[in-house]
This record gives C-alpha cells, structure tokens and sequence, in this order.
C-alpha cells in the first residue's frame, strides 16, 4: 500500500499505523528546478508538452519560477495559460514580465492552520523575534496574516514572547504586547494589525533576558519537590488571638521601619534557605534589578 499527502504524517496518521510504515519526504523542486521545467518546455519543438511560439524575457521567467513555489505541475499550466493569451491578445514578443503579470493569478500561501506550517511559521516567528531579527519578524507575521491565521492568536505569542524572551530585560515590552491585543481588538483588520506588527518590532529590538522564564520554572520544580515546607512564624498571618500566642508574626520586622525601607530577613522556608533562583543579567533594565538586589544583599551581610 502506497499513501500519498500533503499532510504531515505525524499529525494525520496515529502512532501504530505510522510505526509500520516508511515515509518519503517529497520536498518542493528548487527555482532552478523549476527554471529548467519552463525552459524545457519551451524548448521541446512540439513535442510532450513543448509549447510553441512562447518566448520569455529573463524577468518574465523570473516571475513565473516564483510564481510556481517549487510545484512543477503549476508552471506548466500558467505557461500554458501564457501561451492562449499571448496568441489572442497578439502581444509583443519577447514576452515581458508585465505581460505575465496579467496571466498569473494571485499565489495562495502555502499555509494551513492546524498542521505543521502553522507550527513551523509560529516557531519561526517566535525565534525571530527571540534573535533580536526585525525583518525576520515581520516576515513570519505578515506570511501567517496572509495565510488566515488569527491575528488574536499571534497577539497571545506575542504576549508570551514578552513574559518569556524579553522579560525584566524591558518590563514595558508586556505593556506593548497587551497593548498591541486590546488594538487589535478594538480595531479588528486591516487596521489592527499594524499594532500587532509594531509590537512585534518593539520585541524584537528590545533587550533580551529569559531570567524570570527560567527562575520560576526553578521555582515551580522546588514547589514540586517540597510541597508542604511550613511558612516560617514571623511571615505568618495572626488575625486571632491564639494565633498570636502560638508566635504567628512573631519577630516579623515590617520594612517601612527601617531607614531604607528593607528590614532584612528570612522569607523561605528553613530547607530552601540560600536557594537562588533569579539572577538579573546586564542587559537593559535588569542592569538595575540587579545593583539593586546586590544592594540588598550587603546590606543583608551588615546587620
């Protein structure tokens, strides 16, 4: 049994039939794949399917092999379309790339929303952006737009994008995400989307830093590995009074006491004590975060 489809298998057949199978990759022809196809054609004297009397500039052959994306089939039959049109309209030869503009419909991306192009364009947009590559960026974003995505989908990416890539490194970048989706909201498309493609500019050129991405994924593990470590007394709440008697707050140093509102003191539990899960790099705002933490911490030392 031999199955053919634009699919990836991986997503359209389950695991036992694909555990029994063998998959080819058909990957699309290159543009000189596709250039040799035209030319052959061409050339081919009325043979197969040789088309007569069809000769193309060098930028109408350029837009056809565009025109085609690497499917051979597609650039016979708009060669063929060329040929009729050329013959009724009696146009000038050469054929000029204008002329072959008028023959070409519009190409569909190549695209769908529940399969691999839709993760494959989403992960690349998101790694553009994470590279600091504007142009990239907008790339996958136009491409995605263009092929039917929902624009409030890749609002969300983008909102993840500035919690997980930029983070502290520009704490207004979260600001211009969300910003971006309440205007894509608000406005809907075509308009909205302009909002979505200059948060995407802003992500992109902004300092990266995944600290705060990696510190709570730590967290969350040392959650996991010790759920029930008791709260320390002196940060408990004492709203009763035997409460109070069994050392609820007891010892708690409220820091707006303290000359530079800091009273250093114990907030993990005894077996986490020293754990350090979130260290600011040098980039953008985190520069300050961490002078600051550093700050804290002598002062710490000293009392």
């Amino acid at each position: 049994m031999i199955g053919a489809t634009t699919e990836n298998p991986s997503f359209e057949l389950t695991g036992a039939l694909l555990s029994r199978c063998r998959v080819f990759v058909l990957e699309p022809l290159t543009d000189e794949h596709i250039r040799t196809v035209i030319t052959r054609a061409i050339a081919d004297g009325g043979v197969g399917r040789g088309v007569l009397g069809v000769e193309l500039t060098d930028d109408a052959l350029d837009a056809l092999v565009v025109h085609a994306q690497g499917d051979a089939r597609r650039a016979l039959n708009t060669l063929e379309a060329l040929r009729k049109h050329v013959e009724m309209s009696h146009a000038p030869r050469p054929t000029s790339r204008d002329v072959v503009l008028q023959v070409l419909e519009k190409p569909l991306p190549i695209y769908d929303k529940s399969g691999e192009q839709h993760f494959n364009l989403i992960s690349a947009l998101h790694k553009a952006v994470r590279g600091s590559d504007p142009q990239g960026a907008l790339h996958w974003l136009a491409r995605m737009l263009a092929g039917g995505e929902d624009p409030l989908y890749l609002a969300r990416r983008l909102v993840r994008i500035a919690s997980e890539d930029v983070g502290l490194a520009d704490p207004r970048a979260l600001a211009v995400a969300l910003a971006a989706k309440d205007a894509y909201h608000f406005l809907g498309s075509p308009e909205g989307e302009l909002a979505l493609a200059e948060a995407t500019i802003y992500l992109a050129t902004a300092p990266k830093s995944n600290r705060a991405y990696s510190a709570f994924g730590e967290a969350q593990e040392a959650a996991k590995q010790h759920p029930a470590e008791p709260v320390p007394l002196h940060i408990r709440n004492a709203p009763t009074g035997l409460m109070k008697d069994l050392g609820y707050g007891a010892g708690y140093k409220y820091a707006f006491e303290a000359e530079q509102a800091d009273t250093p003191q114990e907030y993990l539990p005894e077996t986490l004590r020293g754990s350090t899960w979130y260290e600011p790099t040098e980039f953008g705002y985190e520069k300050t975060i961490k002078e600051r933490m550093e700050w804290w911490q002598k002062l710490k030392q000293s009392l």
